[in-house]
């Protein structure tokens, strides 16, 4: 449209404002901008947001095609080369990118050269594809994008790094926590019982944390059944739990009862390892009588499985070890029957983000009921499936005792001497 065609009409004045204007906004937005170059004559020229993108101020005018490698970064004159020569060989579209310096600061430009076609009719030749020497171009800056692809590299590969390091500490860890627990093989038979536990680690690798279990049968003939969790994860939760566990090991030799071997592990948790909490549940059962006299400290009460019904044992007073000195735990005894499930287990059972503890408690009781009491291990995987498998957050610990029934051996006379040897912190 000719400049007298707008000026005789008013109302296509206006259109080609509005359409320059929207052009003018479509270019701020994606910051790029339009040039021509006429390789024959040497003019030049820019859209305003060119200027805007090299820092040139408009009344130095554009600069030509031939002289952009005086902006050019030094490392990048072969790329800009390299496309001045392929845009006078072909009529086809070729770009480039390119770093300039504005104001300092480096800026990635994607340059896009095309010969403009030549006009039929015009006194140009008119055969398809000549050239009549002017060149149109679009530069887009494109360092934020560049900028952005640059920060997500870097994210990748530190996330690439946190997950090869986590993946380090976690084996790290469960080694460590091997070499303390060893992660028992099979079941430990007693006479007319059978003890089987299941570690079960957080799946998240810095939630590994200090749940530990003991089964053993001490010199006098009663069976040790002890299962707990030390506060915090980690290394340092890992080795507060050896300290602890390896104490109770040499407490248990004393032959006294459950409540205490509490009382001293709280002066332990309370003197030699400072600002640390722990929780336990640790019982005698008396291979003669199958009565299970236990105490606890801050731990959910045991489980009880009997005839297809199940429920937690009475609660006897304890709170969690190092909370207070001079604390009293007291003892609660049951006497278990042929075909008794036994299930003691720390809180990482229950307790899920999703969920409160007694929603986690009332899936493990409903799960219990159905366990099979032949084969513990089975009946623990099966446990362990039916609530939704280990936690994310947190490990746990379940150990599980089945009397009679088929259930353990029937061990007798020498047969139940040979068995105080027996033991599971290391099967």
């Amino acid at each position: 449209m000719s400049a007298g065609e707008l000026t005789r009409h008013p109302a296509k004045r206006q259109a080609a404002a509005m359409l320059a204007a929207r052009l003018a906004h479509a270019e701020r937005l994606g910051n790029l901008g339009w040039a021509e170059w006429n390789l024959l004559t040497g003019e030049a020229i820019w859209s305003d947001q060119v200027y805007v993108i090299f820092g040139r101020d408009r009344d130095d005018g554009p600069v030509g095609l031939s002289d952009l490698a005086a902006h050019v970064e030094p490392r990048d004159l072969w790329a800009l080369e390299k496309l001045l020569c392929s845009v006078g060989r072909s009529p086809e579209p070729v770009q480039a990118e390119v770093r300039i310096r504005r104001g300092g600061e480096l800026r990635n430009l994607r340059i896009v050269l095309e010969p403009l076609a030549a006009a039929h009719g015009e006194g140009h030749s008119p055969a398809d594809g000549a050239v009549d020497g002017v060149v149109h171009g679009v530069v887009q800056d494109i360092t934020g994008r560049r900028r952005a692809e640059r920060i997500m590299t870097e994210s990748r590969r530190q996330l690439l790094e946190a997950r090869e390091q986590a993946a380090e500490e976690r084996h790290v860890m469960l080694a460590l926590r091997e070499a303390i627990l060893p992660e028992p093989v099979g079941c430990l038979d007693l006479p007319h019982t059978r003890i089987a536990v299941r570690y079960v680690p957080a799946e998240k690798t810095a939630n590994l944390g200090g749940d530990w279990f003991d089964a053993a049968v001490l010199p006098d003939g009663r069976a040790l059944l002890a299962i707990g969790d030390v506060s915090g994860h980690g290394l340092s939760a890992i080795a507060r739990m050896a300290q602890l566990r390896h104490a109770l090991i040499g407490l248990t030799m004393t032959g006294e009862p459950a409540d205490r071997l509490l009382r001293w592990l709280n002066e332990l948790v309370l003197h030699r390892l400072q600002e640390t909490t722990a929780t336990a549940v640790i019982g005698h059962l008396d291979m003669a009588t199958m009565v299970f006299t236990w105490g606890q400290a801050g731990n959910l009460a045991p489980i009880l499985v009997r005839d297809g019904t199940a429920s937690q044992l009475d609660h006897p007073k304890g709170v969690l070890l190092g909370a207070a000195c001079d604390l009293s735990y007291q003892l609660a005894s049951t006497e278990l029957r042929d075909g008794d499930l036994l299930l003691l287990f720390t809180d990482g059972l229950v307790e899920r983000r999703t969920r409160d503890i007694d929603a986690g408690l009332r899936l493990v009781l409903a799960a219990a009921r159905d366990l099979p009491g032949r084969d513990l291990d089975a009946a623990l995987d099966r446990l362990l499936a039916d609530i939704g498998g280990p936690n994310p957050e947190d490990d746990a610990c379940l150990l599980a005792v089945g009397i009679g029934g088929g259930i353990g051996g029937s061990l007798v006379g020498d047969e139940q001497q040979a068995a105080r040897g027996a033991t599971m912190d290391g099967c």
